[in-house]
């Protein structure tokens, strides 16, 4: 008899408490899951494989080597990337749609309030702002930041964690500016964040004018200008290097593809050469 009974007592202490629980569950609404992030080789290969991306634009890849750039400079899907200047959007129509889901692309953009300068900057800016708006599926909502050349600034203090330049350091040593584009990477970087730089290189050695005159910058320069600012070079690579290319052109780099400023007579010369030998350097902010 009086095992029953502390039988029964059990039985009746276990469903008290399993239906405890079960006024818990029901009580507490289940934890929102996010969407996992995608592993950075499998979003950045569908972003490159993108049905949005112009064929002329792929094709360039053999000269630009996307993937393998981006990977060298460790820009994950997650993050805060900001691209400066990025011109029609070749690397933006990676970078955006690459950052869409779970990160943060910003693309800092030729202020276009302020008059007088080169128009190409308000064709560029217009270009961009169309792409962007007419596929917001793909490249979600960019921030289309705008900053004023003469004094650059690209964002608050401490909050980017990559910022992106490719092929424009050179505009700004002829503008005699690069200094203040330098420090504004620094200032908008958070600490440990990565500044990468791609540009047309010159021979080690070349002087400043010659450099000016050509669009080709040497390492040395591009090094100098980002440890002044407060980087530190962490590597650099040959992933956009091109030994064709010899640097000595008339009409300097933009004898080259994609400009193409020579003579008829001599495309398949240049042809033959490619895009420009670039530099690849990875710098960090301490």
């Amino acid at each position: 008899m009086i095992r029953s009974i502390t039988l029964a007592a059990s039985l009746g202490l276990c469903l008290l408490v399993a239906a405890a629980a079960t006024q818990a569950q029901q009580a507490s609404p289940p934890a929102a899951t996010a969407a996992p992030v995608a592993a950075p080789g499998v979003a950045l290969d569908a972003a490159l494989a993108g049905a949005w991306r112009a064929p002329a634009d792929v094709l360039r890849d053999r000269y630009r080597h996307p993937g393998q750039t981006l990977a060298f400079f460790g820009v994950q899907p997650d993050e805060t990337a900001i691209e400066i200047t990025p011109g029609g959007g070749w690397y933006a129509d990676i970078l955006a749609p690459y950052l869409r889901a779970h990160g943060h692309y910003v693309a800092a953009v030729w202020d276009d309030a302020i008059t007088g300068q080169p128009g190409y900057r308000y064709a560029l800016n217009k270009t961009l702002r169309e792409k962007f708006a007419a596929s917001p599926d793909v490249y979600g909502q960019p921030d289309l930041r705008a900053f004023d050349a003469s004094a650059p600034q690209f964002g608050p203090a401490n909050s980017a964690d990559t910022v992106l330049t490719f092929r424009n350091a050179h505009n700004w040593v002829a503008d005699g500016n690069a200094e203040a584009y330098f420090k504004a990477f620094f200032d908008v970087l958070k600490p440990g964040g990565t500044l990468g730089v791609v540009d047309h290189r010159a021979k080690p050695g070349t002087d400043l004018e010659t450099m000016k005159k050509s669009g080709y910058l040497t390492e040395d320069l591009i090094i100098q200008l980002a440890t002044q600012a407060g980087f530190v070079l962490e590597d650099k690579s040959e992933i956009n290097a091109n030994p064709r290319d010899d640097t000595h052109h008339p009409n300097g780099v933009w004898t080259l593809p994609p400009t193409n400023s020579h003579d008829a007579a001599d495309d398949a010369k240049y042809k033959a050469i490619g895009e420009s030998d670039r530099m690849t350097l990875r710098f960090v902010r301490p």
